[in-house]
């Protein structure tokens, strides 16, 4: 049965076939509003009929050939019309955001107009990537050519709903591949309206897909499906390692995920700009209140410059604006659920148990008001080997440990399960080279938050150890949804 063809506050069901269809679902989940904890409307809890009818719908669109084989200029045409739809409806859908999980309005680091500029990077890119000619006998001809891997299911977090979305939409359409996006169940109406925007920018019916529901059951399906032939996920290290037991599970479906992270700022005593480092700690802290996979959680400084350091990013963190996220002069709102909330408090009063000595923070917030906040937290003294020091909080939680030499530095740094990223601070080109070959993930030299577009939506990255695998971002990131493809004639 199709429903109304745009979502709006009271209707969230799966979008199949360009338009949104009762689920099959009886049960339900609570979309509740973080900044108040008040309950926003309802989403069907998903069942493996949505599931079924989403998966086929993809593979008829990819069969079919309207949207794989089509010419490159056509998918390029709509796309870049698929981008400037989103930034008409730029502000909706950051309000979308906003009242669903959290994140200000006031923010602009991944906000809707970031994706409208991503999914026009992947437009501009779809015929950017070429295949192989080989060299060989005078009676043969060997080359490789990239061609779309086929259903594609994403499965994206609730941290930056919008622009995680397009993150995995972008490059598997530009790839030529149909789509089943898996919101969080915690903020959905940005994927079904993302939808529904496709289709008005004149993607073929069926090429995209969204079933909104409850991970264990929408996302555990889709792994487990065996018409799907990959999953792109984006969320913990625990539900990732998940998503791959299911893909083996089934039909060996590829799996990208992008997991876990404890990144470190690394800042040594050697000339560095001081008030630039407490400026991108504090930013990259206070940014969606601390959750993004990436953020610099552990400070690893030179124990000669510790205090002072510490004293100016506290400075820093005073000059949020905590409250609702939909007040456009908020700065800092509430985490994204109760659940999140709860977690969070667990590892501030774990840390005190554990002896680690709390600088700032570690309270909550306007509770009067019903919502999930909680004050910017710094803990020093932190032992590397602690829970603080190891487990993803995913909050605006800095655990302060300190080093004496570079050696040291490296060890603490690398001294945990994942590596997504790392951030070095340094005025030795030498040394800032040493680290960039000792750390086991990505590196920024002198930067947290980015000031310039450096490479724009062109660079890529891949994470190490448990924080995922594949490579995402840039025309080498949409390469992971193309498969390679080897051809041999042989005309003797």
């Amino acid at each position: 049965m199709k429903l109304n063809s745009r979502c709006d506050r009271s209707e969230v069901a799966p979008f199949v076939d360009g338009a949104l269809t009762a689920s099959g679902s009886r049960n339900t989940a609570d979309v509740v509003n973080p900044s108040n904890g008040q309950r926003n409307f309802v989403i069907p809890a998903g069942c493996l009929g949505d599931v079924d009818a989403a998966v086929s719908s993809a593979r008829r669109a990819f069969e079919s050939g309207g949207w794989s084989a089509a010419p490159p200029s056509l998918r390029k045409k709509i796309l870049h019309c698929f981008a400037d739809l989103i930034a008409l409806e730029s502000r909706a859908f950051d309000a979308l955001d906003a009242e669903e999980m959290g994140k200000p309005i006031s923010e602009r680091f991944a906000n809707a107009q970031a994706a409208s500029e991503l999914m026009g990077f992947y437009a501009e890119g779809l015929d950017k990537s070429v295949g192989d000619v080989y060299t060989c006998d005078k009676a043969s001809f060997v080359a490789q050519r990239f061609v779309p891997r086929g259903v594609v299911a994403a499965i994206v977090p609730w941290n930056f709903p919008t622009y995680a979305s397009v993150l995995k939409l972008a490059p598997a359409l530009a790839a030529g591949n149909s789509v089943v996006l898996k919101p969080s169940e915690l903020s959905t109406r940005s994927a079904i309206r993302l939808a529904e925007v496709g289709i008005e920018a004149g993607l073929p019916l069926g090429v995209l897909n969204v079933v909104p529901g409850l991970g264990e059951i929408v996302g555990r399906a889709l792994a487990l499906h065996s018409d799907v032939d990959m999953v792109t996920f984006t969320g913990s290290t625990e539900v990732g390692k998940l998503v791959l037991q299911f893909a083996g599970q089934s039909n060996m479906k590829l799996v990208m995920a992008e997991c876990g992270g404890k990144s470190a700022h690394i800042v040594f005593d050697d000339g560095v700009n001081l008030q630039s480092v407490a400026d991108n700690v504090a930013t990259m802290l206070v940014t969606n209140q601390g959750q993004i996979c990436s953020v610099g959680s552990r400070l690893v400084v030179q124990r000669s410059i510790e205090s002072k350091l510490l004293e100016m990013i506290l400075v820093r963190i005073d000059q949020i604006k905590v409250g609702d996220a939909l007040d456009p002069n908020t700065t800092f709102g509430p985490l994204a659920s109760a659940k999140q909330c709860s977690r969070v408090m667990e590892f501030i009063e774990g840390a005190r148990s554990d002896g680690a000595k709390l600088v700032k923070g570690g309270r909550r917030l306007l509770e009067e008001t019903g919502g999930y906040f909680i004050e910017p937290t710094v803990f020093g003294s932190v032992v590397p080997s602690s829970r603080l020091a190891q487990e993803e909080i995913f909050g605006p939680v800095l655990s302060v440990m300190s080093f004496d030499d570079e050696v040291e530095a490296i060890e603490i740094a690398n001294g945990t399960q994942y590596g997504l990223a790392a951030y070095v601070w340094t005025c030795d080109l030498s040394r800032g080279m040493r680290m960039v070959k000792s750390l086991r993930s990505s590196v920024r030299v002198n930067t947290g938050v980015c000031t310039g577009e450096g490479a724009g939506y062109a660079a890529s990255h891949e994470p190490a150890r448990q924080s995922g695998i594949g490579c995402e971002g840039g025309l080498t990131g949409m390469e992971s949804y193309l498969r390679r493809q080897r051809i041999w004639f042989s005309h003797a």
